[in-house]
């Protein structure tokens, strides 16, 4: 159980990446079109560190990783070269086809060649003039090709079947009529461009892909002035989209700008919403607090106004209160917008509303999430415990139903009872109905699951080892014998293994809070329990188990760290000193 181990093991098998056991293809572009099994690629009998593998692939993204697990794993935002780096991002295939990959367990070099009779090659390509890129077909029509490449300043020609007999060059450019044998077409500037070519015509065009480091806001109305933007963040789920929670603006004029310069920014002449114009006007801006968004696709900009509101409630004949008295929600200390509550509820409806009064509210048709519009419609709510989360900025609601339940147990082979028939009960704490525990128990090394009711209606499991959150009809546990603490937070599914001499509840809500949950752009730890402050490391899985987010940090009282490259969903947060590890259920949102 000691963790000394378990990183010990985990450093030797770094040392190790070069001569793995096996390297896998994963992800929803592989052949199997999902993240929870490798295609195994084939290793070089003379280079033991390269592999290759022929494949049909998805659109979609995958990852390297070896020998199926997600401790070392390699990805890059690069296609259809690159050099994938540990824990690096999803690499992108953006066209179905088939495919020879090839990758490099040492420098994570790699490359994503498709099967195809047509290719660019040339000194402003990746291959020079030895080797051809291959463009994908247009499924609807054969005689139609396009790839999206990084290109040099230089030259490059079309030519088919990786031969010289039939080529096609050409003196336009970006866009002009290749001539078998014609001239070299010369690209004045590095940059990416999307290439098509029609082998029929010998019709081209490259088409530069603007691509933004930065979006930011800039003016007089800003903390910067002219003279310093107030940079924006990328949406994960809309590469085009932008945004910014709770700027501060005066009075004054703004403009979006990109990449910290002018020679791209949009204007526009209207307020708080519009579309703005390629060196439009400046915007004219009231004070106030915002949230900015600009999309750089549509050109579309808004800002969303914060209000500051005293009270939040939810009300209506599915509250406790009727109509006539709000039940006040609990502001997050890090987000004035998002609101929470925890509540039983009736069938029947509810609204929303700010200062226990009617003049400004929130409803909506739909259940059990949606955006609230002001005097919109009332909610419709079935019967239940819910955690209900609200935006009063964006409008957002969720209601999330809780489950409560009289018994849960441990089960398996692993367990004293040594079969999946026979639970070992836990203990329900006494002030909080989903954390579960036993105090000491021995166990085997086997499997075994957690389960409601004495029943296999409602169980657990997740192959993750000694903590992890157990979703429903999950995997069994791979348990490691020992003598251990179990403990199970039955409305989240987090569960824990830990030193049966520890005297405080981990995964209780009270020893560290994540907060806002759910999140934007900043997760919020606080931590209470003084045996997880110092230097730690946080890693977060999404739900298929891929390791999306690695951070070395100081675990204090109070640690913010950034969450706004994830897309939104479901996560799980590992939080390790070195002594202890502690695992958090984190849901992003956008």
């Amino acid at each position: 159980m000691k963790l000394r181990l378990l990183f010990s093991l985990l450093f030797s098998s770094l040392l190790l990446s070069g001569f793995s056991q096996s390297i896998g293809l994963i992800g929803t572009a592989s052949p199997l079109g999902n993240w929870d099994a490798d295609v195994d690629m084939t290793q070089d009998a003379a280079d033991p560190t390269k592999w290759t593998l022929v494949a049909n692939l998805n659109e979609g993204a995958c990852k390297f990783r070896q020998d199926n697990a997600w401790d070392i794993n390699w990805g890059d935002s690069a296609f259809p070269f690159g050099t994938g780096t540990q824990g690096g991002p999803d690499i992108a295939v953006p066209t179905a086809g088939e495919y020879t990959i090839t990758f490099n367990s040492t420098t994570g070099a790699y490359s994503f060649q498709i099967t195809s009779d047509i290719g660019i090659l040339g000194s402003a390509t990746f291959g020079g003039w030895d080797f051809d890129t291959n463009m994908a077909q247009d499924p609807t029509n054969p005689d139609q090709y396009s790839i999206t490449l990084n290109l040099l300043q230089g030259a490059c020609k079309f030519r088919a079947n990786d031969s010289w007999d039939i080529n096609w060059g050409g003196t336009d450019f970006p866009s002009g009529v290749g001539t078998q044998g014609g001239a070299d077409i010369q690209i004045p500037a590095a940059s990416k461009y999307i290439i098509t070519f029609n082998k029929a015509t010998g019709a081209y065009n490259f088409e530069e892909k603007v691509e933004f480091n930065t979006i930011g806001i800039i003016g007089d109305a800003t903390a910067g002035g002219w003279a310093e933007d107030t940079d924006l963040s990328k949406d994960p789920s809309n590469p085009n989209l932008w945004k910014k929670n709770g700027v501060q603006l005066k009075d004054g004029s703004a403009k979006f700008r990109a990449n910290d310069a002018w020679a791209l920014n949009w204007g526009g002449t209207d307020f708080p919403t519009g579309i703005a114009v390629p060196n439009g006007d400046n915007i004219p801006v009231d004070s106030g607090e915002y949230l900015i968004t600009f999309n750089t696709q549509t050109l579309e900009y808004s800002f969303l106004p914060i209000v500051t509101y005293q009270t939040i409630g939810i009300i209506g004949s599915a509250t406790p209160g009727g109509w006539d008295n709000d039940t006040d929600m609990v502001q997050d200390p890090s987000d004035k917008s998002l609101w929470k509550l925890r509540i039983v509820l009736t069938e029947g409806e509810a609204k929303f509303r700010a200062e226990n009064d009617w003049g400004v509210n929130w409803g909506n048709g739909d259940f059990p999430s949606g955006v609230a519009l002001p005097d919109g419609a009332n909610i419709p709510v079935p019967a239940g415990e819910y955690v209900v989360t609200f935006n009063s900025t964006t409008g957002e609601y969720n209601f999330e139903l809780l489950v409560l339940y009289n018994t849960v147990g441990l089960i398996g082979p692993a367990t004293p009872n040594a079969n999946w028939e026979t639970d070992v009960d836990m203990t329900k704490d006494s002030n909080d109905e989903s954390f579960w525990f036993i105090n000491s128990i021995d166990l085997t090394t086997s499997e075994a699951k957690f389960r409601a009711e004495d029943a296999w209606t409602v169980n657990w499991g997740a192959p993750v080892w000694p903590s992890g959150i157990g979703t429903q009809d999950g995997p069994n546990i791979p348990i490691t014998g020992g003598t251990y603490r179990v403990t199970l937070n039955s409305a989240t599914g987090e569960f824990a293994f830990g030193d049966p001499s520890a005297t405080y509840d981990l995964l209780k809500s009270d020893a560290l809070t994540i907060a806002p949950n759910p999140a934007r752009q900043f997760v919020n730890i606080q931590v209470n329990a003084a045996e997880l402050r110092g230097d730690a490391q946080v890693i977060l899985f999404d739900q298929a188990g891929k390791r999306v987010l690695e951070q070395q940090i100081n675990l204090q009282e109070n640690t913010t760290i950034n969450v706004a490259q994830l897309l939104p969903g479901n996560y799980m947060m590992h939080l390790s000193n070195g002594k202890f590890i502690v695992g958090k259920s984190v849901v992003i949102v956008k």
